[in-house]
């Protein structure tokens, strides 16, 4: 072999070397802990007071003094503004003048009463006289009383003039200035100006429009957390006050105003501050999690399998035996109940593809009996009773499968299915390292965040999962992988092409890989 056929050689082996996928680990081994775990649901809204006061005042006439401007926290009673009181303060001297003569024509009419009376009882004057000296008393009284409420009404209106704050709380708007000329509501039929607006900022609240998939799982006392752009690395945290009944539809999506409120002490958050609200749903602190990735259903653990190198019908059997084991164990606490009376063997359902599976614990024999007639007649074609489906959506369920009577176990390959709030608990299968081999092992789930989701039982500290791809992602590396060796025959691209090369160059043809 001379140095060109040796070189071929060696180009050759060196470029089917490199076009050998090298291997590369089919799995990550993530170790079994403990985390905090929260649900929210998002929503977004508006900072609001709880509480908005329209501040008028009931004189009219010219602001003579500004005591407050936009912002300013003010305390109830408070000065505000002060009105020109000229007007209000000439009344107010005018009726009590008018009370001092009122109160002097009542003392002429008691004293003119009391001659009379001593008159009539000597029979000097007649009852008419008499009578009239009464009626001349009683009108006395009477304007005394009206002089009386006419200076209370005097001195009321002219402590009107100075506008008080009626609560405590943030001026928010500020709508007169020095020497505007402002009139009363109560003579004014257009109900008067308005001075301020303010309201009490030490508690606000947002209504936050929540869509109608999440709205179920809301309700009031639910802890929230509130982000703003003003202050981005601080949240906020508040409580749900209640759900509105009436309906949103924008854009043909239905949404639902949810009011939450939030302590505001030191007005940090200002009315109309666009917010994120984050309604914590569901939460589980320091509980077993894992990976929502770790998952596998039914119908994805034979290719998952596949990947680590198990054969899926020893699987299928490990896991059928686990979960038979299972409803024994829990027959016989139970006494029986849940696998049939007596320690018989567990209950077992046959789906549409063919498959004879045991049924979870706590679910009876009438029950496999509706489900089993339910795809029955679904195959026929038929349509099954709401006693049947009911028994059906029951059973799968229990098995995990988030379906209604139909014969599939849920969706294929890692967290992909999972319902972002439901708390309750869920089987699962994972697979985990045993004496240094991959096993799989059956658990139930509870809480999931999509990213982590509760282990309820099944799993503790000390194991290891293993997260794999996801079974679409690894049939369509599969098929891509195929599609390759038939386009380049086994090798890299452009290899196929090398008899034809070889052919103006004899001596490279003995060479051989």
């Amino acid at each position: 072999m001379n140095t060109y056929s040796r070189a071929a050689v060696t180009v050759l082996a060196g470029v089917i070397a490199c076009g050998k996928p090298q291997a590369a680990p089919t799995y990550e081994a993530v170790p079994v802990s403990r985390r905090t775990l929260v649900v929210s649901a998002s929503a977004s809204g508006a900072i609001e007071p709880v509480l908005t006061v329209d501040v008028k005042s009931k004189a009219s006439g010219e602001i003579i003094e500004m005591n407050v401007q936009t912002g300013d926290d003010v305390k109830a009673g408070q000065l505000l503004a002060s009105i020109d009181p000229r007007i209000p303060r000439n009344n107010l001297a005018q009726a009590q003048a008018n009370l001092q003569v009122a109160q002097a024509q009542l003392a002429n009419a008691k004293a003119q009463l009391a001659r009379s009376d001593t008159l009539f009882k000597a029979q000097a004057i007649t009852q008419t006289e008499y009578d009239q000296a009464k009626l001349d008393y009683a009108n006395a009284n009477a304007s005394v009383i009206r002089a009386q409420s006419d200076l209370e009404n005097a001195r009321d209106r002219m402590n009107d003039t100075k506008l008080r704050a009626p609560l405590a709380g943030t001026i928010i708007t500020k709508n007169v200035e020095l020497g505007t000329v402002i009139s009363s509501p109560t003579t004014d039929v257009g109900g008067g100006t308005v001075l301020f607006r303010m309201a009490n900022l030490d508690t606000v609240q947002i209504r936050a429009l929540v869509d109608e998939t999440d709205i179920g799982k809301v309700q009031a006392g639910l802890l929230t957390t509130i982000t703003v752009d003003a202050y981005p690395n601080r949240p906020f945290e508040g409580t749900v006050l209640k759900v509105e009944p009436q309906a949103t539809v924008q854009q043909n999506v239905t949404m639902f105003n949810v009011l939450v409120r939030i302590p505001n002490p030191n007005h940090l958050l200002k009315p109309g501050m666009n917010t994120e609200v984050e309604i914590h749903v569901g939460r589980r602190d320091n509980v077993v999690a894992i990976p929502n990735a770790a998952l596998r259903t039914q119908r994805d653990v034979a290719s998952a399998a596949q990947v680590l190198g198990l054969d899926p019908n020893d699987v299928q059997q490990q896991l059928a035996a686990a979960r038979q084991q299972t409803a024994t164990r829990d027959s016989a606490s139970l006494g029986g109940g849940a696998g049939g009376a007596g320690g018989s063997a567990p209950l077992t359902i046959t789906l549409p593809d063919g498959r004879t599976v045991p049924v979870p614990p706590g679910i009876s024999a009438a029950q496999v009996r509706l489900a089993q007639s339910a795809m029955q007649k679904r195959q026929a074609g038929g349509t099954p009773t709401d006693e049947e489906r009911a028994a059906a959506r029951a059973i799968f369920s229990a098995m995990g499968s988030g379906g209604a009577g139909g014969g599939g176990f849920g969706g294929a390959g890692g967290a992909g299915g999972f319902r972002r709030t439901n708390a309750e608990p869920s089987s699962y299968i994972v697979f985990v390292m045993k004496q240094g081999k991959p096993a799989p092992l059956q658990i139930r789930t509870g809480l999931t965040d999509l990213d982590y989701i509760e282990v309820v039982s099944g799993l503790t500290e000390q194991d290891t999962v293993l997260v794999l791809p996801s079974a679409s992602l690894l049939n369509a590396q599969r098929d891509m992988q195929q599609r390759m060796r038939n386009v380049t025959g086994g090798g890299l691209p452009g290899l196929q092409q090398q008899p034809t090369t070889t052919q103006q160059r004899p001596q490279a043809t003995p060479a051989r890989p």
